[in-house]
């Protein structure tokens, strides 16, 4: 309860408005990526085709190891969440040293050590948070190999035995998943940046997430990425 009366209400507000754009934004993306297709709504439908391919080819190595690529990504931020977390635990044990340095920091409001100890746990949350989605997305990866590899031959497809759509359709909806887990990871790590800029001053943070929000949003819905995958 310490915390509640020494953290200033100024930044208690610049937190909530953090965490409001940050859980906005993630709602705003989903809902208005099917208005207009978002970058994730539009890789959806390449994700769409690969697996349509993948069920009528034979053998289905080539599926395997774009499986396995894709696996690799969240795995390197999922240990380096890990890496930073230490890092972060590392800070809390030399504080003042890193609220003196702080304070050198032209433009940096001053900060009681127990506030500093504060914002250091919020980022170790961020990066726990980051970490849980990355390693979940891994798991949804090799999930997708087991439905690949739970194909019928093309033979039984081209034969009628089985509809290739039905699988095809299960294991697009899979990668998609996987793809708006990883998303959601990676949003994490944007944030944390606007998270840092709060050992600056509340103003700093609130500045930081409107930039990060400016940037995911450019990037999903009118980048130029988006753009020759559209066309």
């Amino acid at each position: 309860m310490k915390i509640f009366s020494i953290l200033p209400w100024a930044d208690w507000l610049a937190l909530a408005c953090f965490f409001s754009l940050w859980i906005g934004y993630a709602w705003f993306a989903k809902v208005w990526g099917r208005r207009r297709s978002s970058l994730l709504v539009t890789t959806n439908r390449y994700r769409s085709y690969w697996m349509k391919q993948a069920a009528m080819r034979d053998p289905r190595m080539l599926d395997g190891l774009i499986t396995q690529t894709l696996s690799n990504t969240p795995a390197f931020f999922s240990s380096t969440s890990i890496l930073v977390i230490g890092g972060l635990f590392a800070l809390l044990g030399t504080t003042d040293k890193a609220t003196e340095l702080m304070s050198e920091i032209p433009f940096a409001q001053a900060t009681p050590l127990i506030v500093f100890e504060f914002k250091i746990l919020v980022l170790v949350g961020i990066f726990v948070y980051s970490f849980f989605r990355f390693s979940w997305c891994m798991r949804q990866y090799t999930f997708v190999a087991l439905v690949i590899g739970a194909m019928p031959p093309p033979e039984e497809f081209r034969s009628g035995k089985f509809d290739p759509l039905q699988y095809a359709d299960r294991a697009a909806a899979m990668v998609g998943a996987a793809a708006e887990t990883f998303n959601d990871g990676l949003r994490a790590y944007y944030f944390s940046f606007a998270a840092l800029a709060w050992f600056i001053s509340p103003l700093a943070m609130v500045a930081g997430s409107l930039v990060v929000v400016a940037i995911l949003y450019s990037r999903e819905f009118r980048s130029d990425v988006l753009r020759v995958l559209r066309d």
